[in-house]
């Protein structure tokens, strides 16, 4: 070594430049806007080659940049637009499809048994599955798992009833979520009966999906950790694909959805074998059904 060669090590880099900056551009064209700091902590690069990747995409006349980040660079014609997607915030999200995210709480909370352990994942659906699980006062001795602050303060009123455990890790303020690091070490040592997953996307191909990487990777790991996997997702989810893959449909066991999901798109998830739920009339049947066929978890000591 040089007296003029750099005695630290670069931050690690586990992607190819080609493959890194296909990924951000996918997400500049997802969320409308990318900030520089977002790419730094989606891909574990400083900010210099966050950057970098940015102005080479800008060369391609893919994206155009601006303070912080970059968006789409598209060319608008009159009367053209585009859909620039961005990740909302809880709140904003809490807001919206109030009455689908019921529906599909009711059925999901209808899935628990006492004695059960339970992962409950981020986001505004399992944020309403856990209110549904608290509703149900005939429940006790469930564990829940979760890494959502949001989750965990609305499942508190339920205790001792209910054990509440929050994983730990790195908060994200826009969801409330906790992710990498130790989020990771947490799930790897436990093994839940169920596990619901939130998301942005469940597509046949594409497979269930998540806008932003920190919680898909989260999400991914929750799928190791339990027996029976879950996904829960309102009609506008299905046949939409995002940046994070959580994981094939051939992870999942369920799915439950709203009730004006689009029938098509149901019976092909159908034909691919995932199991689907609906707040029909014969939801307690469907309900009843899946919990008698569902291997009984021996007592715990």
């Amino acid at each position: 070594m040089t007296a003029t060669e750099p005695t630290r090590s670069p931050i690690p880099n586990p992607l190819p430049a080609h493959v890194r900056r296909e990924q951000a551009q996918r997400l500049v064209d997802e969320r409308g806007f990318v900030r520089v700091s977002e790419l730094r902590s989606a891909f574990n690069i400083s900010g210099v080659t966050a950057r970098a990747d940015l102005d080479a995409l800008e060369l391609q006349g893919s994206v155009r940049r601006v303070h912080g980040g970059a968006v789409p660079a598209h060319s608008l014609g009159e009367g053209e637009s585009f859909r620039a997607e961005r990740e909302h915030s809880f709140e904003e999200a809490l807001e919206a499809s109030i009455v689908p995210k019921q529906q599909i709480a009711q059925i999901a909370a209808g899935l628990v048994r006492s004695g059960q352990s339970v992962i409950l994942d981020v986001g505004t659906t399992t944020h309403a599955v856990a209110r549904a699980l608290v509703a149900r006062d005939d429940l006790h001795d469930v564990v829940i798992i979760t890494n959502g602050l949001s989750i965990a303060l609305e499942l508190e009123q339920a205790i001792p009833r209910f054990t509440v455990i929050v994983t730990g890790g790195s908060l994200r303020p826009l969801q409330h979520s906790l992710v990498e690091p130790l989020a990771g070490l947490m799930l790897g040592q436990v093994h839940a009966d169920l596990v619901f997953i939130g998301c942005n996307g469940v597509d046949i191909a594409g497979g269930v999906t998540n806008i932003n990487l920190p919680e898909a990777g989260i999400k991914a790991l929750m799928l190791t950790a339990a027996e029976r996997v879950v996904v829960v997702a309102d009609r506008s989810k299905l046949g939409q694909v995002h940046l994070g893959r959580v994981g094939p449909l051939s992870d999942f066991h369920t799915l439950i959805t709203d009730a004006a999901a689009d029938p098509a798109i149901l019976d092909s998830l159908r034909e691919v074998g995932l199991r689907v739920l609906l707040p029909v009339e014969l939801a307690v049947e469907l309900t009843v059904e899946l919990t008698e066929t569902t291997p009984q978890t021996p007592d715990r000591p």
